[in-house]
């Protein structure tokens, strides 16, 4: 094949209402607003670089939600810079009350998995730089890296999800 995608362009997902989900978006994940048009669609960036990430097309309050186990999108990722941005946005999502459905330690990369109030699943992220990676082309994905080399205050909550798997 001569010719590839550059990157992902963006993720379209449906919300009941654009306004309140750019609200959320704004208040938590700092997302910058390039275009809202009421009732309709907000588009959104964490790159200021980039027209939109992230676009909310707004499907009417009475819409239902995704539903586990269906065809669709399980979830989006939005990485962090650092280690130290991850551990700050893990606090002020428990400031937020917002419920952490687990945190994976991937080896490589730490993920902390919420959804926001129309219940799209987000994963907030942080990948180390590919070389730390230790990859194991014989192995899953990232095989071959060793867990705990991210360690913060998400620990526990990664001790608790293997009780509960165990």
């Amino acid at each position: 094949m001569g010719y590839k995608p550059r990157q992902l362009g963006h993720v379209n997902i449906f919300v009941r209402n654009a306004e309140k989900a750019k609200d959320w978006y704004e208040d938590l994940l700092g997302l910058h607003t390039y275009g809202f048009t009421p009732g309709r669609a907000a588009f959104m960036s964490a790159d200021l670089g980039n027209s939109h990430d992230i676009a909310l097309t707004e499907v009417g309050d009475d819409a239902d939600g995704p539903r586990k186990g269906q065809v669709g999108l399980n979830h989006m990722a939005w990485y962090m810079e650092s280690l130290d941005d991850l551990r700050d946005l893990y606090f002020r999502i428990k400031e937020k009350k917002i419920t952490i459905e687990r945190v994976s330690d991937h080896g490589h990369a730490i993920g902390i998995y919420i959804r926001d109030p129309d219940g799209n699943g987000i994963e907030i992220s942080y990948e180390m730089p590919a070389e730390q990676w230790g990859h194991d082309p014989n192995k899953y994905l990232m095989g071959g890296t060793t867990k705990g080399r991210l360690s913060g205050p998400w620990d526990v909550e990664i001790a608790e999800g293997a009780t509960a798997r165990s």
